[in-house]
């Protein structure tokens, strides 16, 4: 495996390939300024070599010079090697990728920040080498979806094999696209230890089994309990005498956890109504107004006797003034068409009162809207650029109701904001005030994803002093900061939940699992383990086809979870060809079943 890029991204998915899959990599990646010397492989830098040992389990060593173009990979005696080759350079130029190896590779991944370089290097990777498997990097959706077509089809043509195409497969990602689920179930499910797809969101927590767990469908593992050790995909009977035992528990998430958020604040959805369009004050004016437009008319039907259907009649045409002066008619009469006149008279500035009001909530439909009053048990996100805009998508699609706070009047963000008309408060969040105009007070989530880790922390801290018991989600860029300030906000407010997530990591799984050519959705830590989860096709697969959900198991190796496309997890379904499950297995039974 080759990774290049030059962020986090491409050491925590360097980690990821080796520590969780067991892969040879190859990382390309600038050098460091205070010591630019010649690209040159295997000079591992000891922050890089750091950064693995505390994100793997497994020890990190040093790898030898990569062999020369035409020779096989790795030290002369063949054998694999237990370290990480680090290739220093600015650009992964061809004659960078020809030394890191691509030719001979399995697999690219270019995780550069700029799309640009991304898809200039891929075009040069597909011609050195038309059967590898690409990943880029790439934040604009629909480019990205004309480079996989692009490549795929330059790969069929420069091997004359139609299915080169499946097997140089070319997938495109983002870390702000893939990130963004779980920043948002965290937000939601209060842990990352989520897998979703398709609509399902399924959400591992840890609890001691009971007497009810005895079906087993629902238990990830046990956990080392005494001299016990671990036990990953436990089957029925092992479930069934490890009764008060600590377990990972797989729950499926329907909803937010509260039934307030489950339904839609209809002043927060892209539905405007009737009542917006008109002040409370311009309402009542208006109900008066019709209130003495009835009794003029009902004492005008007492008075002469008319029918009340022309009393009506009669009330409106004077109401308008285009009826004729009643000189001849009795003084009742006379009296009641001065009143309506004077009536229509109120009538017209109140008219013009709610023509301008409705020209103006229509005009402003298309601005960014203020949060609503005695709004309560939302969602407020910081920032609204890449990562934000994907979280807030997300949000809005699990119907959970959003304050945004941003500070740039230009951000990205705003347009879907707009879009969705969701209330927005421009300002800097470090400033007094923001925050609350926000209703912080009232919200059930604070969740901190701008660009900066010290805005982030800052906003986190404030809204901590406003509301010592709130949910807080930030995101920062680096692992063992993420980690330092997460113990130490859960030591100062150990009854408030605390997250804090860096997108790189929450990325590398889904970069690593296209790498490999599966569509792993994710991974869980188990202890020391790790737990894969997969989407996989029923078709062609005799341990799936033709069984129930229930069935479609193999202890300590892999197990069918539930359909994709269908939240019902009920077991009882038999799979058929056609259906796409979710399987939660090792790295061994993943590599079984397929």
């Amino acid at each position: 495996m080759v990774v290049c890029g030059d962020d986090g991204l491409a050491h925590r998915l360097a980690a990821e390939l080796r520590g969780v899959y067991d892969e040879q990599v190859t990382l390309v990646v600038p050098p460091d300024r205070r010591t630019a010397r010649p690209p040159v492989v295997g000079r591992a830098r000891a922050a890089s070599a750091a950064l693995f040992d505390r994100m793997v389990s497994a020890a990190v060593g040093t790898v030898g010079r990569a062999a020369p173009a035409g020779q096989p990979a790795g030290p002369a005696t063949g054998q694999r090697t237990d370290g990480e080759g680090v290739l220093e350079a600015d650009e992964p130029t061809e004659a960078v990728l020809a030394e890191a190896g691509v030719a001979r590779a399995a697999a690219l991944a270019l995780v550069y920040d700029d799309d640009e370089t991304n898809i200039r290097a891929a075009l040069t990777a597909r011609r050195l080498n038309p059967r590898l498997r690409l990943v880029l990097r790439l934040y604009n959706r629909r480019l990205g979806q004309h480079i996989e077509e692009l490549l795929d089809q330059a790969a069929a043509l420069a091997t004359g094999d139609e299915t080169a195409g499946l097997e140089a497969s070319t997938t495109v990602l983002s870390d702000a696209d893939t990130a963004a689920p779980a920043l948002a179930a965290t937000a939601v499910a209060g842990t990352s230890r989520v897998v979703q797809t398709e609509g399902l969101l399924l959400r591992a927590v840890e609890r001691p089994l009971s007497g009810e767990d005895g079906a087993g469908l629902s238990a990830l593992a046990l956990l080392s309990g005494g001299e016990q050790p671990p036990l990953l995909l436990p089957g029925d009977e092992d479930v069934r005498r490890a009764a008060g035992r600590q377990a990972v528990v797989l729950e499926h998430v329907s909803s937010p956890t509260d039934a307030r958020s489950a339904t839609p604040d209809r002043r927060l959805t892209g539905v405007m109504p009737l009542a917006s369009l008109f002040s409370r004050r311009l309402r009542w004016s208006l109900a008066g107004l019709v209130g003495c437009v009835v009794a003029l008319a009902v004492t005008l039907w007492l008075v002469t006797g008319i029918s009340p259907l022309r009393a009506c009649y009669i009330t409106l045409l004077d109401l308008f003034a285009i009826d004729d002066p009643a000189f001849k008619e009795p003084l009742g009469r006379q009296i009641l068409q001065l009143l309506s006149a004077l009536v229509g008279l109120l009538l017209l500035p109140v008219l013009l009162a709610a023509a301008l009001e409705a020209f103006g909530t229509f005009r402003t439909a298309s601005t960014l809207r203020r949060p609503p009053r005695g709004l309560s048990g939302h969602v407020v996100l910081l920032g609204l650029g890449k990562i934000g805009t994907r979280v807030l998508t997300r949000l809005r699609e699990l119907n959970v109701p959003v304050v945004c706070v941003e500070s740039d009047p230009e951000a990205r963000g705003l347009a879907t904001a707009r879009r969705l008309r969701v209330p927005v408060v421009l300002g800097d969040v470090t400033q007094e005030g923001v925050l609350e105009a926000a209703q912080i007070h009232r919200a059930r989530t604070l969740l901190a994803v701008t660009s900066a880790d010290t805005t982030n922390l800052e906003a986190v801290l404030y809204a901590r002093t406003v509301r010592p018991d709130l949910r807080v989600v930030l995101r920062l860029y680096d692992d063992d900061f993420a980690t330092a300030v997460y113990r130490t906000l859960r030591a100062a407010h150990p009854n408030a939940l605390t997250r804090s997530r860096s997108v790189t990591h929450l990325a590398a799984p889904a970069f690593a699992g296209a790498m490999l050519g599966r569509q792993v959705l994710g991974a869980i830590a188990v202890e020391r383990r790790v737990l894969l989860f997969a989407a996989v096709d029923v078709d062609g697969h005799p341990q799936l086809e033709g069984r129930t959900l229930r069935d479609a198991f193999h202890t300590g190796s892999w197990r069918a979870l539930a359909r994709l496309g269908h939240p019902d997890t009920s077991s009882g379904h038999v799979l058929e060809k056609g259906d796409r499950v979710v399987v939660a297995a090792t790295r061994r039974g993943l590599a079984e079943l397929r």
